[in-house]
């Protein structure tokens, strides 16, 4: 029976490789026995323990730029967080210990390398985050999402390139059943619009006219998902009570737990450039339009979405020029010119890597002890 650690922290993109890496190694393992390390603020506290993954935390945030009291107290954080995670392997002797990132990752992981036990980080980005780049140095394996993201790790003992772990549900639905489950015959050019778990205010702001746009007007269906945080907003600003208010051509919601059924049904795809959705837009076959969030560490996004306008599978857009004007032109025409949606969804199917997170439990369970 072998003994796992996994330890991922902080946002979604940290946090949906770890828990689809964990079903996948419980698929090869059955009788493992799995903890997982996170922090008690971040999303891993709400979304870990839903799993029925037993679940421990560690004190440890990420260091400021400038040296200041905070900047200590987190140093403080970082020291007892070292001497927790050795007590947590001392007590929980895993066999190997997988790293998704997120600054929790950094004392688990050094702490399991420092005693020789197995370790594999995984990262999804093309630009590797500090946490992994410093840890490369010191784990047995790194399993990029994306080839170029080798460069990042030179002085790694091992680098191989799996993919991104996708949420087995993404592959399940058929385009008719995504469509049934939408209400939506085989002919309505469908467009999923969505700026990741917290939505992204630069495209919510930009698809108000859009939807103005398009109201009323046959053969087109926006589903525009837009953070829970952003929706009242949204809808206020078009002058609706309801996700529903702008008639057949619009629907307006402020999360999708259907999501897998939104991407069966979906002809194009508007998205932030996030690896892990754009994995999954990968493995269905998406073409997309990718407006990159400017703010992420090493503006890896930008770097993400690149690799998909190079392959061919997408058009990119910079945050700060986005406008309703440049969506309603990619969207006619995309409508106007299936063959080139067509090649771009072919594109973007050969960027898929649906067997990753099996790959990447198989990796892990090969080199623990």
């Amino acid at each position: 029976m072998k003994r796992i650690i996994i330890s991922g922290g902080g946002t979604g993109g940290h946090i949906y490789p770890a828990i689809t890496i964990y079903k996948e190694i419980m698929k090869q393992q059955p009788d493992a026995q799995v903890l997982y390390v996170g922090t008690k603020h971040g999303l891993e506290a709400d979304l870990v323990p839903k799993e029925n993954i037993e679940f421990v935390t560690l004190p440890v945030q990420g260091l400021q730029r400038k040296l200041s009291l905070g900047t200590l107290v987190t140093m403080g954080k970082t020291a007892y967080s070292l001497i927790k995670a050795n007590s947590i392997i001392s007590s929980f002797k895993p066999d190997v210990v997988i790293g998704t990132g997120g600054y929790v990752c950094g004392p688990i992981l050094m702490a399991a390398a420092l005693r020789n036990i197995p370790t594999l980080i995984q990262e999804q980005n093309v630009i590797a985050g500090i946490t992994n780049k410093i840890l490369s140095r010191f784990v047995d394996v790194v399993a990029v999402g994306y080839n170029e993201a080798a460069k990042s790790f030179d002085k790694a003992k091992q680098v191989v390139y799996t993919g991104n772990p996708v949420r087995p549900d993404v592959l399940v639905d058929s385009r008719v059943e995504g469509r049934k489950h939408f209400g939506l015959s085989d002919d309505i050019f469908t467009v999923l619009i969505a700026g990741g778990s917290r939505g992204a205010r630069t495209i919510n702001n930009a698809m108000i006219d859009v939807h103005k746009h398009f109201q009323g007007k046959d053969g087109i269906k926006l589903i525009h998902i837009t953070g829970n945080g952003e929706y009242t907003s949204v809808l206020e600003k078009l002058g609706i009570n309801d996700g529903s208010g702008l008639g057949e051509s619009s629907l307006i919601l402020p999360y999708l737990h259907d999501m897998p059924k939104a991407l069966a049904a979906t002809d194009l795809a508007v998205f932030r450039s996030g690896a892990i959705g754009l994995a999954e837009l990968a493995v269905r076959g998406i073409p997309s339009v990718l407006v990159p969030y400017p703010y992420a560490a090493e503006d890896h996004q930008t770097y993400n979405a690149r690799i998909f306008v190079q392959e061919g599978a997408a058009h990119m857009i910079v945050d700060k020029v986005l406008t309703s004007h440049d969506l309603i032109g990619e969207i006619e025409m995309f409508m106007a010119n299936r063959e080139l949606l067509a090649q771009m969804g072919a594109s973007a199917l050969h960027l898929g890597k649906p067997n990753a997170a099996h790959d990447i439990a198989e990796l892990a369970l090969s080199i623990a002890k």
